[in-house]
């Protein structure tokens, strides 16, 4: 598959995630993808990605080395209502709960919620408070 374009400012530079059950991933993070309004950018046999977001099995050539055990992302929500409907998804598609939406005292506005995806990584979801953008990411066109 050829990449034309690909979008940056809307989550973190990129993580990969080597994991033992790519199909129970890969419909975890489609369905929290799909409520967070981040399209898949690309899949394979043993790989699949959005934005900067690389998940893949151990065998694949993307993957070097030894899995590694735990690791913690915190996705970026547009609002407290989108944080509330990931940890609900993420319930529903194979996670469990680490951790309800609510405040946090990181910051003042901060609202996060936390669940174990099906390896165990801590994942959120997390509104800062009201904010704007100047745009909703950087675009990349090769």
């Amino acid at each position: 598959m050829e990449t034309n374009q690909l979008h940056r400012g809307r989550l973190i530079d990129h993580i990969q995630l080597v994991v033992r059950d790519l199909e129970a991933s890969r419909r975890f993070y489609t369905a929290v993808f799909a409520t967070l309004e981040i399209p898949l950018g690309g899949t394979g046999d043993d790989y699949f990605w959005a934005d900067e977001l690389f998940i893949s099995t151990a065998s694949s050539t993307a993957a070097q080395g030894q899995l590694t055990g735990r690791h913690h992302l915190a996705f970026q929500a547009k609002d407290r209502a989108t944080v509330e409907a990931f940890h609900q998804t993420a319930l529903a598609h194979g996670g469990r709960d680490n951790g309800g939406p609510g405040e946090r005292p990181y910051h003042p506005g901060y609202y996060g919620a936390f669940v174990l995806d099906p390896d165990g990584n801590n994942i959120e979801a997390v509104f800062h408070g009201e904010a704007q953008r100047n745009v909703p990411s950087v675009v990349v066109t090769f």
